[in-house]
């Protein structure tokens, strides 16, 4: 079984979080963070990651009554060095990932068809696969000031990140990835990047780093006031039952 890697190290000071954890921010009634693991659960994740990093205590705590809640396990991995990037929260992760694994952002809400669409990929040893989002045209979610580009061609990434003049598709931040990442991340940080962009970037240089296109399932990246609300509305037109088989509908999340 697929293991899901989330990073929720960082502080996130543009959402307004203050001193508290971001992924412990409100969203529709719930922690941000808890709409992640829902989404993975319905595609048919069991067992979690999560990289922890500022305000941990918090977050692991909310972590472990979640997990007993959903019937999942989730381990946490602590970061020391969250304030470097985020690639060095994914290197935290690399003795309890497994191969291959899911790679998730904390901050990211997402249709959960994304992540089953993805799921069904399979990635050539030392590969990595993006869902990315091609539909960049009039986008209804993405920040396009902070958002992570991608030139792709051929179903391949080229070139990735947020200063791209040209591109082709944005980063969801949804991941399926082999061990590979993790010396691509070593490879990225000893070069003095250590976002987890560096990483793929290494990969993508040796054409090992694929794309899926997500069609027109939707995502929001949950940087900042509007987004969050944003994010509010795309869930609010999703269905909610009990805690013993809560689920975001993936049909009802479309832009």
């Amino acid at each position: 079984m697929l293991r899901c890697v989330i990073l929720a190290a960082g502080r996130g000071s543009r959402l307004g979080a203050g001193s508290g954890s971001k992924p412990l921010s409100r969203l529709h009634g719930r922690a941000l963070i808890d709409w992640v693991i829902l989404s993975a659960r319905q595609a048919g994740v069991r067992e979690f990651v999560v990289v922890t990093g500022f305000a941990r205590d918090a977050l692991e705590r909310h972590l472990g009554v979640l997990a007993g809640r959903l019937q999942v396990r989730i381990d946490c991995a602590f970061n020391p060095e969250w304030r470097r990037g985020n690639g060095t929260s994914a290197s935290c992760a690399r003795a309890l990932a497994g191969d291959p694994f899911l790679l998730l952002m904390a901050d990211h809400v997402f249709d959960p068809g994304i992540l089953t669409g993805l799921m069904g990929e399979r990635p050539a040893p030392g590969e990595l696969v993006l869902a990315a989002d091609f539909g960049i045209r009039h986008h209804p979610t993405a920040d396009l000031e902070d958002v992570t580009r991608v030139f792709a061609e051929n179903g391949r990434i080229v070139r990735i990140g947020k200063g791209l003049e040209v591109y082709t598709a944005f980063d969801t931040g949804i991941f399926l990835c082999t061990s590979a990442l993790f010396d691509a991340l070593a490879e990225s940080q000893g070069a003095g990047d250590a976002s987890l962009t560096g990483g793929v970037r290494a990969l993508a240089a040796r054409g090992a780093a694929r794309v899926m296109d997500i069609g027109s399932r939707s995502w929001v990246d949950v940087d900042d006031e509007p987004a969050l609300a944003l994010a509010d509305r795309m869930l609010a037109t999703a269905a909610a039952v009990g805690d013993g088989g809560e689920a975001v509908r993936p049909n009802e999340m479309v832009r």
